[in-house]
């Protein structure tokens, strides 16, 4: 009997030293080194003095790096809100895929998470898996950019909230311009900037631009320019209509003319092409705001060289920017933490604080128009730096031609077939743009 006793107790003491480590209880490696994959935080502690832990997922670095410097400042403002942010960055299709399942499952969901703008109408169908965030962005409504929470909505329910305006501007390495005689400031319409980029290739022997054949950026917002899209307000394909075609075609005769060229590498975020544009190897590049990080992080050899103005228009008097891109950060069904999670995403970046410090930190055009004028943004950084001084001056002089992009279901599926397909036949192939157009647009109708 004694014997049948120990051997039951060493079986039960096996079972609980498996348990332990199994939960990891003997791993040293730190925990913020660590992803959470563990989901959604648990119940806020009541009155025991324990920070809520918050769990967030994206796919850029630098996205999380900021949520966690904010974090930082919610806890110095709230003693007695204190949060354990606890980030994690995954690739790309990784990220946005394991979060669609969790979403899906309804099982492992983070407390809240980024979500690229190409990607989110993945997440809106059906019923949204995501919390409505109507509470916190109506009452600022007033001071921010309205069409950039547009796109993040359906059925009157705002669910994500961007980083920034992402208006499309022109960067033109003034001193290759200098050396041809041209003045950026006298190219007011695209009619213009081809007889400017001439000019450029004649005098120069360097190409305008850069046009990408696997991206959607060189295209996407000229189209929005003049009111066009990839799709309709009603979430229909429009990718073959005659201003996509006009517009395709005027492309087309920038690369036929020696105008532009390929981007080498195929898109603007290539290590060759900014290898090329180290060396001087194009005069202008059309992109997002945004992109000013990529030239100060990846191009040090054009700082002071570049300067940024406003997109030409197509007809005198026209639009002169449009909002590019974006990532939306929700907040899901699942975290049993959602008001507190809510507050401190309304505190990063919908307050007056939190849009200065995206400008600071990321170098974004923030949402809260009013802080384009702040004083914070005239100080000097990194960005003013590399461009100089009078980076928002310009960019208020376009806030209210920033023309919006339509976003539906349809979305994920139209920027796969611009990016795999439109691009690299019309570009490089130089296929006729309204058969190419007509044919993908059919493609994707019938998804």
């Amino acid at each position: 009997m004694r014997k049948t006793w120990f051997t039951v107790l060493a079986l039960m003491l096996s079972i609980m030293l498996a348990l332990t480590a199994c939960s990891g209880g003997n791993n040293n490696e730190p925990a913020a080194s660590k992803p959470a994959e563990s989901g959604a935080a648990s119940e806020a502690p009541k009155g025991d003095g324990k920070p809520t832990k918050i769990v967030f997922w994206t796919f850029q670095e630098l996205h999380q790096k900021y949520y966690e410097d904010m974090a930082k400042k919610w806890n110095e403002k709230n003693p007695d809100k204190q949060i354990e942010f606890e980030g994690s960055t995954f690739p790309y299709d990784d990220m946005h895929n394991k979060l669609l399942v969790a979403l899906q499952t309804g099982v492992g969901a983070p407390d809240m998470a980024d979500i690229e703008i190409s990607k989110f109408a993945n997440y809106l169908k059906g019923k949204p898996q995501l919390a409505p965030l109507n509470d916190i962005v109506e009452p600022e409504l007033n001071n921010l950019v309205k069409s950039r929470f547009d796109i993040y909505a359906k059925d009157g329910q705002y669910y994500g909230i961007d980083y920034h305006v992402g208006a499309a501007v022109i960067y033109y390495n003034k001193e290759i311009l200098d050396k041809a005689g041209v003045n950026p400031d006298d190219i007011k319409t695209w009619d213009d900037y081809k007889a400017a980029g001439k000019t450029v290739l004649e005098k120069t022997g360097v190409p305008m631009t850069t046009l990408e054949t696997t991206e959607q950026w060189s295209l996407w917002p000229l189209i929005a320019q003049q009111d066009g899209d990839f799709l309709g307000a009603d979430g229909s394909v429009t990718l073959d209509s005659d201003v996509n075609i006009k517009t395709v075609r005027y492309l087309q005769d920038l690369v036929k003319e020696k105008i532009a060229i390929g981007t080498p590498g195929g898109f603007h975020h290539s290590e060759e092409y900014w290898a090329f544009m180290n060396k001087g190897g194009a005069a202008s590049i059309w992109m997002p705001m945004w992109y000013m990080g990529r030239f100060v992080d990846n191009m040090p050899e054009l700082k002071g060289k570049m300067v940024i103005k406003p997109m030409p228009a197509w007809t005198e008097g026209g639009a002169r920017s449009a909002g590019m891109g974006g990532t939306g950060t929700v907040v899901t069904q699942q975290s049993k933490v959602q008001e507190i999670t809510k507050q401190f995403l309304s505190f990063a970046k919908l307050s007056k604080e939190g849009n200065i410090e995206i400008w600071k930190q990321l170098g974004f055009d923030p949402i809260r128009s009013e802080v384009w004028e702040a004083p914070e943004l005239k100080e000097p950084n990194k960005f003013t730096d590399y461009f100089g001084p009078d980076i928002f001056t310009m960019l208020a002089g376009v806030k209210n031609e920033i023309k919006p992009v339509n976003i539906g279901e349809k979305t994920p599926a139209i920027i796969d077939a611009v990016k795999r397909s439109v691009m690299f036949r019309t570009l490089n192939d130089m296929e006729d743009p309204a058969k190419v157009l007509k044919e993908v647009a059919e493609e994707v109708r019938a998804q």
